[in-house]
This record gives C-alpha cells, sequence and structure tokens, in this order.
C-alpha cells in the first residue's frame, strides 16, 4: 500500500489552493480484474494460444467495457434468440421506471401464441405474471413469451422493435438493426455484431444484476392456466454452460438456420464479470466450448485495482462567496484492468482542483482525481462540487462583519 499525503489550506479569500489526497488504497486478490473505461488500455488480444472455432468473437470485461479478446467484433451477423437480451432489457427498464411490475398479469394474444421455433406454449387468452414471463424468456427462450411482453410494455411487437433500436442507438451499437423481438426473423435486415451483443449484455448485468436471479436457473416448472383446466411446464435452462463452467452466471443462446450458433455467456469470479460471445458457430457444442476457454483465459490474465471513494473528501476552500468552503464529491468509481502483471499496490492518486471562485454550481465538475502506476496516467474520475454557493455581495461583507462584532 502506498499513501500519498495531502491537505486543503484556506489563508485569505484570494489565496491559493494547495490539495493533495490522502489516499489509502487497497487491491484485490490475485485472479481479479477491472479497467477504466476512459483511460488507455492494453490493445485486445487477437491471437490466442487456443483456437476460437466461431468466426465471431468478444470477450469483455462487464464493469468497464474493456475488450481483452476479439475476433472479427463488428461483422453484422444474424443473431437469432440473443436478440432476446435487448428484450429483457427493455423489460427491466420498464420495471426500474414503474411502468410494469413483476405481478402485473399478462394476457397472451393470438398473435404471441402464433410464434414458431422455441416457445413455452402459451395459449390465446392465457394469463401469466410478468416474472413468470421472463423466467419463460430467459429460461426457455419462449418467442411466445417475448411477443407477450412486448405488446404489454408498448401495444404492439413493432412499437417494442422501435424501442429496441432506439435503445441500441443510445448503447453505440452501430452494427445492429432489429426487426422482431425474439429473433425468429431470417431477414437481412436483423443483424448485430458480437461488439454489440456484448454492449447490451453489459448493460443488462451492470444496470440489472437482479437478472441473474432468473438466468441463473437450470429447471422449473409453470403452471398454464387455459380454457381446458390447470396443466405442469418444465423450463428447461438452453444454457448448458451452467451445467459445464462452475462461475457461469448466464446468459443467453440463440440459434437458427441463417444464425447458427450464437451465445452470449456470463461468469462471475472474484467479483469479476466477464462477458463472452460467440457468433455463427459451426454447432452447439463449439459456441459452448469457445465460450468456456475465452472465460478461463480471461480470468487467468486479469488483475485488478478499484477506488470505490469510500472515504469523502474534505472541503475546500472558496473564494468571494456567501461560504469559505465548499463540499466535494466523487462522480463515481474508478476501475482499471491490467493484463500484463503489473503491481497494482503501487497505484498512486492525486487529487487536481484549479482555485474556485464563486459562483459554484452543485454538480459541475471542479477537478479530477488522477492516477498512477509506474509514471504512467492509467485514469482519473471526475471530482463534483458537492453544493451551489452564491458570489458574495457588499451585503454580504457587511453582514458578515456586522455577524462577528457582535459576537
Amino acid at each position: 500500500m502506498r499513501i500519498r499525503n495531502g491537505k486543503c489550506l484556506h489563508k485569505g479569500k484570494k489565496r491559493m489552493l494547495s490539495l493533495l489526497l490522502a489516499v489509502f488504497l487497497s487491491c484485490t486478490g490475485a485472479g481479479t480484474l477491472y479497467f477504466d473505461a476512459a483511460c488507455e488500455g492494453t490493445q485486445p488480444l487477437t491471437e490466442l494460444p487456443f483456437e476460437i472455432s466461431a468466426p465471431s468473437a468478444i470477450l469483455m470485461e462487464a464493469s468497464t467495457g474493456q475488450i481483452i479478446y476479439e475476433k472479427a467484433p463488428d461483422e453484422e451477423r444474424s443473431p437469432a434468440s440473443i436478440t432476446k437480451i435487448m428484450t429483457l432489457l427493455l423489460i427491466f427498464d420498464a420495471l426500474d421506471s414503474g411502468k410494469i411490475a413483476l405481478t402485473d398479469e399478462v394476457t397472451t394474444s393470438a398473435y404471441a401464441q402464433s410464434m414458431g421455433g422455441s416457445q413455452v406454449f402459451l395459449e390465446e387468452g392465457e394469463v401469466q405474471t410478468v416474472e413468470t414471463l421472463i423466467k419463460c424468456i430467459v429460461v426457455a427462450s419462449g418467442n411466445d413469451a417475448s411477443v407477450a411482453m412486448a405488446e404489454y410494455i408498448s401495444g404492439s411487437e413493432e412499437a417494442f422493435v422501435e424501442q429496441m433500436n432506439a435503445r441500441a442507438a443510445g448503447l453505440g451499437m452501430q452494427h445492429t438493426h432489429f426487426e422482431d423481438c425474439c429473433g425468429l426473423s431470417n431477414s437481412d435486415g436483423h443483424y448485430t455484431s458480437a461488439r454489440d451483443v456484448a454492449l447490451m449484455a453489459r448493460e443488462l448485468i451492470t444496470k440489472y444484476p437482479e437478472i441473474y436471479q432468473y438466468t441463473t436457473i437450470w429447471m422449473e416448472d409453470i403452471t398454464h392456466v387455459t380454457r381446458r383446466g390447470e396443466s405442469t411446464f418444465t423450463l428447461s435452462s438452453t444454457n448448458k454452460l451452467l451445467k459445464q463452467y462452475e462461475w457461469t452466471t448466464g446468459l443467453k443462446t440463440g440459434s437458427t438456420n441463417k444464425a447458427k450458433y450464437c451465445f452470449c455467456g456470463t461468469a462471475r469470479k472474484n467479483d469479476i464479470d466477464l462477458i463472452a460471445v460467440v457468433m455463427a458457430a459451426s454447432d452447439f457444442k463449439v459456441r459452448f466450448d469457445d465460450a468456456r476457454k475465452l472465460l478461463e483465459h480471461g480470468y487467468s490474465l486479469c488483475a485488478v485495482y478499484t477506488d470505490m471513494h469510500e472515504e469523502p473528501l474534505a472541503d475546500i476552500a472558496l473564494s468571494g462567496g456567501i461560504q469559505d468552503t465548499v463540499p466535494l464529491r466523487v462522480d463515481g468509481t474508478f476501475s482499471y484492468l491490467d493484463l500484463t502483471g503489473a503491481d497494482l499496490s503501487a497505484v498512486t492518486k492525486e487529487l487536481h482542483i484549479p482555485p474556485p471562485e464563486a459562483p459554484v454550481t452543485e454538480g459541475k465538475k471542479a477537478g479530477e482525481i488522477v492516477y498512477v502506476l509506474g509514471g504512467r496516467q492509467i485514469g482519473s474520475v471526475d471530482v463534483l462540487y458537492g453544493a451551489s454557493v452564491r458570489k458574495a455581495t457588499y451585503r454580504d461583507y457587511l453582514k458578515r462583519i456586522f455577524m462577528r462584532f457582535i459576537i
């Protein structure tokens, strides 16, 4: 552990500020991993000590989005049912916003029932809860369940697909266009890339980690209640990596004649989340084998430095304001992924803030914390003002003098 010491001085309204943040750094144990998304990291690997059979693949560290390995990552390919990752993302967006709830009851339409491919055999008029339909989508890749949820959220699958494409654009998925919500389409207009799949998977698992409650289900029964009575249907996971690789946490398989065999797999080991995407594999065994090899290799390479900023920053001196100081806060967590075997306990950090003068606005950037390793800056994180302070007027100064006099 290396400590860099500093202090905040105030010796007059217009004296210069000199700050150096006292830092206590910690590094997780061997085998852990991260990378700061804003700093220059190592280039993604393009060669491995083993073969990846699928024509397109990518390995991403989830918390920062750093790419560890890539193979034709931007080639546009048919995604089949890994399309449903975006469907799930929109479902959880709707849950998060309060638009829907897990206990809401959804009625299956004739159109939803008509879906072919993988399905859970919902019947027209059948009612299931949102949570049950999520399980049907995640575990059994139900096309009928996907459409039922799309209609419930947006009124129609067409309107839902518009939202899918808008969400994709917002995530920077430059090689993606959706035409349905479940991946049944064989149209050349329905496509994505390995990189884009990783991007939407990252958004799903980092923003809504509760998805793991469903993606780790291997088998579970649901109950159909229809005009013909009640019947039990067993959901069986299409993600065989759950049984083949102990660190697996999800996420989604897909296959059609056009797409061949696709897989987006997620894993967590030592609190590190990796995402492996394999597209157009020749058979279902290859997609899982390629994903497992990528995940294992990723965990063998990685080390992590992370700073959660648990200690609050000291207030700093402020010139010309109705207050002499202003609080600071750090804008988010800093994390850094290393693949080189560097000693991450040697990371140091410094607080750089220009001398502030009123007025200042809460939430505006005050400066930054800079992280250094081996004499090289590895990244930074913004420091924001924690409060607004207006500029002092002549009347404020008179009031201050008066208060000091009477006290």
